[in-house]
C-alpha cells in the first residue's frame, strides 16, 4: 500500500489536489470562522471600539504568524523536495531544526512584545478606547506566541508529508474550543476582552497540543532526533531563503496596517477603523479556501519538482488555478450582493452599516484575481526560488496598497482609502504574470540539474 508520501507522486493531480486541499481548506475556513465568530461576541458583548481594538491587535499577530510561516513554509519546501529526492535524513534534519528556530523565535517575540506593548499599540493606530481595550486583549493573548508559533509552523510539515487531514483536525480542535469558549468568557463570565483573549490563547496551547500527540504517536513519516535539534547553518539557511517570500508577504501586510490604520484615523475617526477590522474578517473567510487550494498545490508541486516529475507539475498548476479562481470568483459575488446582511450580523452600529457597504464592494472589487497570484506564489516556494518569490510577495502590499493608501485620501477623503484595494490587486496581478510565466514555458529547462542548496543560494546573492 502507498503512504502520503508515495501518492504525490503517482495519484491523479485532481484527486490528489482535492484530497489534500479539500482538508486544509476546511481546517483554514474553521480558523478564519473562529475569528470571524470572535469579532462578532466582541462585537455584542464590548462594542465598536472592541472590534477597532480587534484590527489593531491582527496585524500584530501577523508578525507572529510571519515568523512561524517562514519556518514552516521555508522548511515544509525542503521537506518535500527531500522526500520526493529519496532523501529522508535531511527531511527529518530539517523537522528538528524547525523546532529550535520556533522555540527560540517564540521566546524572542514574547520577550520584545511585553516589553514594548503599549508603544507597538500606539504605533498600529490605537487611541483612546482602541488603545485601552487592545491592552486589556493583547497583554493576554501575547503569551500564546510560541504555541500560536508552533501550531502554524506544524502545519505547513504535516502537509508537506502529505497528511492533510491531520493538518485540518489541528486547526478544527483550536477553532472548537474557542467557538466554546467564548461566550462562556465574554458573557456568562463577564469577562470581556480579556475573556475573548483566554479563550484564544487555550485555543492556541490546545492546537499545539494535539501536533505534539501526533508526532509523538509514530504517524508521521518524519522521524524527531534530539540530536537534530541543534542548528544547521545550510538548512537554516535554506530555511529562511525560501520562507523569506512568505516572511515578506506577511510583514509588508503589518506595516501596510500601520500606514492603513492610522489613515483611517486620520479620515474616519476609530470607526474607521472598526469598519475595515470587520470587512477584513469576512474577507479573510473568502481567502481561506483559496489558501486551502495553495496547501494542497504545494506538497504535490513540491514533491513532483524534486523528482523532475515537470509533466506532473504543469498539471498542478493548472487545476489549482482553475480551483481557485472558481472561488475567489464566487465569494466575490456574494459579498457584492450581501454586503449589509453580513455586516449587520457584528453590529447594530449606523456607521458600520453606512460606511461598510461601499467599502466592502470596492475592498472585494479585486477578488476574482487572487487566486492567480497566491497559487503563482505557491509555485515559487515548492521550487524553492527565493528571489522572485520575495518580490512577488512584497509587490502588492509594499509597492503599491501602502503608495496608494497614503496618495489616494489626499484627494478622494475616506473613499480613496476603498480605491487603493482593487487599484492594487489588478496592478499586481500583472507583476505575477510577468514573474511567473517564464517559469512555466521554462519549466522543463529550470529542473534542479544543480543542488537545491546552490540554487537557493544564488537567489541569496541577487537579494543582497
Amino acid at each position: 500500500m502507498k503512504n502520503n508520501t508515495e501518492a504525490l507522486g503517482t495519484d491523479k493531480i485532481t484527486k490528489l489536489l482535492w484530497k489534500l486541499s479539500l482538508p486544509a481548506g476546511i481546517g483554514m475556513v474553521v480558523m478564519a470562522l473562529y475569528n470571524l465568530v470572535d469579532t462578532i461576541f466582541v462585537g455584542q458583548g464590548v462594542g465598536l471600539s472592541g472590534i477597532g481594538a480587534l484590527a489593531i491587535i491582527f496585524p500584530i499577530q501577523t508578525i507572529i504568524a510571519a515568523v512561524a510561516l517562514t519556518i514552516g513554509i521555508g522548511g515544509s519546501s525542503i521537506i518535500s523536495r527531500s522526500l520526493g529526492a529519496g532523501n529522508p535524513d535531511k527531511a527529518n534534519l530539517t523537522f528538528a531544526n524547525m523546532i529550535s528556530l520556533i522555540v527560540i523565535s517564540g521566546l524572542l517575540m514574547i520577550a520584545v512584545l511585553s516589553i514594548f506593548s503599549e508603544e507597538i499599540l500606539i504605533l498600529f493606530g490605537a487611541k483612546g478606547e482602541l488603545l485601552r481595550y487592545g491592552k486589556e486583549y493583547f497583554n493576554i493573548v501575547l503569551w500564546g506566541s510560541p504555541f500560536l508559533g508552533f501550531a502554524m509552523m506544524s502545519n505547513n510539515m504535516i502537509r508537506a508529508e502529505g497528511n492533510a487531514k491531520t493538518a485540518m483536525y489541528t486547526m478544527l480542535v483550536a477553532a472548537l474550543i474557542n467557538l466554546i469558549l467564548d461566550p462562556i468568557f465574554i458573557f456568562g463570565m463577564d469577562w470581556g476582552m480579556s475573556g475573548a483573549a483566554w479563550a484564544t490563547i487555550i485555543s492556541q496551547i490546545s492546537a499545539a497540543s494535539y501536533v505534539v500527540y501526533y508526532y509523538g504517536s509514530g504517524k508521521s513519516s518524519l522521524k524527531f532526533n534530539r540530536a537534530n535539534l541543534k542548528l544547521d547553518a545550510s538548512i537554516v539557511k535554506e530555511t529562511m531563503a525560501i520562507g523569506s517570500s512568505s516572511f515578506a508577504r506577511q510583514f509588508s501586510t503589518s506595516i501596510m496596517a500601520v500606514v492603513l490604520n492610522n489613515s483611517l484615523l486620520q479620515y474616519g475617526g476609530e470607526a474607521a477603523i472598526a469598519v475595515f477590522g470587520v470587512i477584513n474578517r469576512v474577507r479573510m473567510m473568502t481567502f481561506m479556501p483559496i489558501f486551502g487550494v495553495a496547501q494542497g498545490f504545494l506538497p504535490i508541486a513540491g514533491y513532483n519538482y524534486g523528482a523532475d516529475n515537470f509533466g506532473r507539475v504543469k498539471e498542478a498548476i493548472r487545476i489549482s488555478l482553475i480551483s481557485s479562481t472558481g472561488i475567489a470568483t464566487v465569494g466575490f459575488a456574494v459579498l457584492m450582493i450581501f454586503p449589509g446582511p453580513i455586516l449587520s450580523v457584528f453590529s447594530s452600529d449606523p456607521m458600520l452599516a453606512n460606511e461598510g457597504i461601499n467599502a466592502m464592494r470596492f475592498i472585494v472589487a479585486g477578488l476574482p484575481l487572487i487566486g492567480i497570484q497566491v497559487i503563482s506564489a505557491s509555485l515559487f516556494h515548492a521550487m524553492g526560488k527565493a528571489l522572485p518569490g520575495f518580490v512577488l510577495s512584497l509587490t502588492r502590499q509594499f509597492f503599491l496598497l501602502i503608495p496608494l493608501v497614503l496618495i489616494l485620501p489626499k484627494y478622494f477623503g475616506l473613499v480613496g482609502i476603498w480605491y487603493a484595494f482593487p487599484i492594487a490587486d489588478g496592478l499586481s496581478l500583472l507583476m505575477t504574470l510577468a514573474l511567473v510565466m517564464p517559469q512555466r514555458k521554462n519549466l522543463k529547462t529550470t529542473a534542479p540539474q544543480q543542488p537545491v542548496e546552490d540554487i537557493i543560494t544564488s537567489d541569496i546573492d541577487l537579494i543582497s
